[in-house]
């Protein structure tokens, strides 16, 4: 690696990268994750307990969770539903790559890529609070239906995990697209020529020749929404009731509200495994490497 960048910019720069990115990988990365698993492996004392006799390691903190029937059954349902806020943004933006890539005009994939990112160019809060607003009961979109005739009465789309689904998929869907667009973009548009004039239906050409093309493209969207889902807070914070709690709320409640660090990042690791763990699951199922993932 080094020689090439050395080859490309010269040593100098080349040096200059490297050490940008160890300061990166080890300072924001690697030392906050080990000051995590410290603080995990560590009994929540008073400042003047601290290194005493009850200042050693313990899986305690681990072991709080499998203890506590609440907590653990809302850590399997922010993990299933993380899956299926992937498995939903996966649907929805799979058919509009494939647009974007093969179908539009590059004027007309400009314009589209351009509604697509303005929204984004708002913080993440105040896009997730204007669908409060949207599916609030007396919101526009219940006034809409009524309106319409679809429905009798105004439908309470914020008390259960609608909501948040649906603030979740609008929230990370340009994460699946453009992973997806990139890889399908690459694509030879006569091999889906020569599957169509071949006699097979458009369900059976993307199944045999667009998306084993595009599986890296697919993985790398499909890690990036599952793990910005799982350690989402801001969505279910706000379009979340009470009876549909997030996993990241339970970590915030630990650190900021029950002053329990070491409870906080006992939970915040056992996410992390979980989410290293879809990371190589999707990797075994796509079938492709870290390097296919960092194109």
């Amino acid at each position: 690696m080094f020689s090439q960048l050395k080859q490309r910019f010269g040593s100098p720069l080349s040096v200059a990268i490297v050490a940008l990115i160890a300061v990166w990988l080890i300072g924001l990365v690697i030392l906050p994750q080990l000051i995590m698993v410290n603080y995990s492996l560590k009994p929540n004392l008073l400042p003047g307990e601290i290194g005493g006799v009850q200042d050693q390691y313990t899986l305690s903190n681990y072991a709080t969770l499998f203890s506590n029937t609440i907590h653990l059954s809302i850590f399997f349902k922010t993990i299933w539903s993380s899956v299926l806020v992937t498995f939903l943004t996966l649907v929805v933006s799979y058919p509009l790559a494939f647009y974007l890539a093969k179908v539009a005009t590059p004027r007309q994939a400009a314009l589209c890529l351009l509604l697509l990112i303005i929204p984004f160019w708002i913080n993440e809060i105040l896009r997730t609070f204007s669908w409060y607003i949207i599916l609030a009961y007396k919101g526009p979109l219940n006034a809409l239906l009524l309106e319409l005739g679809l429905i009798n009465r105004p439908v309470r789309f914020l008390s259960g995990d609608g909501g948040v689904l649906i603030g979740m998929v609008y929230a990370y869907i340009l994460f699946m697209i453009f992973p997806i667009y990139n890889a399908i973009e690459s694509l030879d548009s006569n091999q889906v020529k020569a599957a169509r004039n071949l006699g097979a239906s458009w369900l059976r050409t993307h199944y045999r020749v667009v998306i084993p093309h595009a599986k890296p493209g697919i993985a790398t969207g499909c890690i990036m929404t599952f793990m910005l889902a799982a350690g989402s807070y801001a969505v279910p914070a706000l379009l979340g009731s009470p009876g549909s709690r997030w996993f990241t709320q339970i970590i915030y409640n630990w650190f900021f509200e029950g002053g329990d660090w070491n409870q906080g990042a006992a939970y915040a690791f056992l996410l992390l495994i979980i989410c290293i763990g879809f990371i190589a699951l999707v990797m075994r199922v796509f079938k492709v490497g870290l390097g296919d993932i960092a194109r």
